[in-house]
């Protein structure tokens, strides 16, 4: 089992109650060991949902943070990034959606995107035409998604269905997938596309969370369809 030293720091029932799924933190502190991003770099967390992974990346690696989310509100994650003692210089919360980035040409060090890549990520052309004319050359991309361990779309197991559906699942695969995927990228070098360590971690403090999508979730977790899954890291850089 890995250790989380950073991630630990934020392990309060009023901070985990923001997190959207498995444990974003954990996660994050996974993706980014040994990353090469440089002290004090600008950075854009890609689908920042409420803002918890953009304050880790500015308290836990001094980066200037970019939270740039299409679901949350700016003004939500404002008065959070100032109840958790960060200033405008230091964080800046923005309503983008990933398609149509609001930023200038060659703007970012990195971009570090936990848990939402797979949503818009799966058009080939994305890195080329979307994300990377963002990001400097020989910038980095961090990225930490959910997938599965083998793809069996065609044969979903009936545990994954007591808490997905089919459609739901469209955005998981596996490394195969995913190197491919992004391998078509003229743009970026390809680092590394791996399975993480963190999978049975990062659920675990998820399913212990009280809302309606942790209590679905269960029902396919506890029939055994942790199994099936796992989270897979992505390291790019721009050419």
């Amino acid at each position: 089992m890995m250790d989380y030293p950073r991630s630990r720091k934020y392990d309060t029932p009023e901070l985990m109650a923001k997190i959207m799924g498995p444990n974003p933190l954990k996660l994050e502190e996974e993706l980014l060991m040994g990353h090469r991003i440089p002290a004090g770099a600008t950075v854009c967390d890609l689908g920042s949902g409420q803002g918890l992974t953009s304050v880790f990346l500015v308290k836990e690696y001094g980066f200037k943070v970019y939270a740039a989310d299409l679901w949350s509100d700016p003004e939500d994650n404002r008065r959070f990034f100032r109840k958790m003692g960060l200033t405008e210089d230091e964080i800046v919360p923005v309503k983008a959606d990933a398609e149509d980035l609001p930023f200038e040409k060659d703007f970012f060090d990195a971009v570090v995107s936990t848990d939402s890549y797979h949503y818009f990520g799966r058009d080939p052309d994305f890195l080329d035409g979307k994300l990377l004319p963002f990001v400097k050359p020989g910038g980095y991309i961090y990225i930490a998604i959910p997938g599965m361990r083998k793809d069996c779309h065609d044969n979903l197991p009936p545990e994954i269905l007591l808490s997905w559906t089919p459609e739901q699942m469209d955005t998981m695969h596996d490394v195969a997938y995913w190197t491919d995927m992004v391998s078509r990228c003229s743009g970026a070098e390809v680092v590394s596309v791996e399975e993480m360590k963190s999978n049975e971690e990062v659920w675990a403090d998820w399913l212990r969370q009280e809302n309606e999508y942790a209590v679905g979730d269960r029902k396919a977790m506890e029939a055994g369809g942790g199994r099936y899954l796992n989270f897979i890291k992505i390291v790019l850089r721009k050419r």
